[in-house]
């Protein structure tokens, strides 16, 4: 009974008293006990929502966005009963939250306006988890995670980047794989003058149909045109559809069609140009 009561005494002790609020030790371990149950309550209820949502055969796009918001308001009301164990009333709450009001005018703008970002993306499945993008910049990735301030894009080079969500609102986003993974590339080539441009049409369809990544249906089929008539040769370029994850390896696709291009060119004797330069001389 020794050992209850000095417990109870360590847990009613106050640790911070203003006025007529008391914070006690029991106060704080109920919150942190609340927290972590919160955390736990968060992924049995996700991962149950997951294996529901197979079962059911539903898109992994939208058992993602049920994931995240059940998530959000897991924790929502976790965070909500932990502030009220520590004796945060209503009024209280709505104080803090006025003040937060002028912190959102003055300094939190970009963290609002990348939730709010983030659940638009979330729910207009503009941008989905797997989907291959091309940023304003240039940069190409992945997109691996849509959290609540930023989206994680893994990109070629397997580098993980944070972008801010308010980004894909606000600026023009290239999604490759947002309606289906087919895409068009276009392989750029040169021949020397002189050639023969049907030789050369007939080398670059052979070099097509010897790599198993090119498409061969409906209007979906390899070409090869005839660019521009450049200073130092004529600029073709090979039109190939391919699909699947190869869309994500653009630098390897490119590398492949050039490799058979070259090779069959040179099995059809057609010369690939050098740079030239025509000097007259003046007596």
């Amino acid at each position: 009974m020794a050992v209850i009561e000095k417990i109870e005494y360590w847990l009613a002790l106050p640790v911070i008293q203003v006025g007529e609020f008391t914070l006690r030790l029991l106060d704080i371990g109920s919150a942190v006990g609340i927290i972590i149950l919160t955390i736990f309550l968060s992924k049995v209820l996700t991962r149950a929502a997951t294996l529901a949502g197979k079962r059911s055969r539903a898109h992994d796009q939208n058992i993602y966005v049920i994931n995240r918001i059940l998530k959000y308001l897991v924790y929502a009301v976790g965070i909500f009963m932990a502030l009220s164990v520590l004796g945060f009333s209503f009024d209280k709450l709505a104080i803090i939250v006025g003040a937060l009001g002028v912190g959102i005018g003055f300094g939190l703008q970009s963290i609002v306006n990348n939730f709010v970002s983030g659940i638009i993306i979330l729910f207009e499945k503009s941008l989905r988890v797997g989907d291959f993008i091309e940023l304003p910049n240039g940069l190409l990735g992945e997109v691996r995670e849509v959290n609540i301030r930023s989206t994680l894009i893994r990109t070629l080079d397997n580098a993980d980047i944070l972008v801010p969500n308010s980004d894909f609102i606000s600026n023009q986003v290239n999604n490759w794989t947002l309606n289906d993974d087919v895409r068009r590339f276009s392989i750029h080539f040169s021949v020397a003058y002189g050639s023969d441009l049907a030789l050369v049409k007939k080398a670059g369809l052979e070099a097509a149909n010897q790599v198993p990544m090119t498409i061969q249906r409906d209007k979906l089929l390899p070409d090869v045109l005839v660019r521009e008539l450049a200073n130092s040769g004529i600029e073709c370029f090979l039109s190939v559809w391919t699909e699947g994850e190869l869309v994500k390896r653009p630098g390897m696709v490119k590398s492949t069609y050039l490799t058979a291009i070259y090779n069959s060119l040179a099995t059809h004797g057609v010369e690939i140009p050098f740079p030239q330069i025509d000097v007259h001389m003046r007596s």
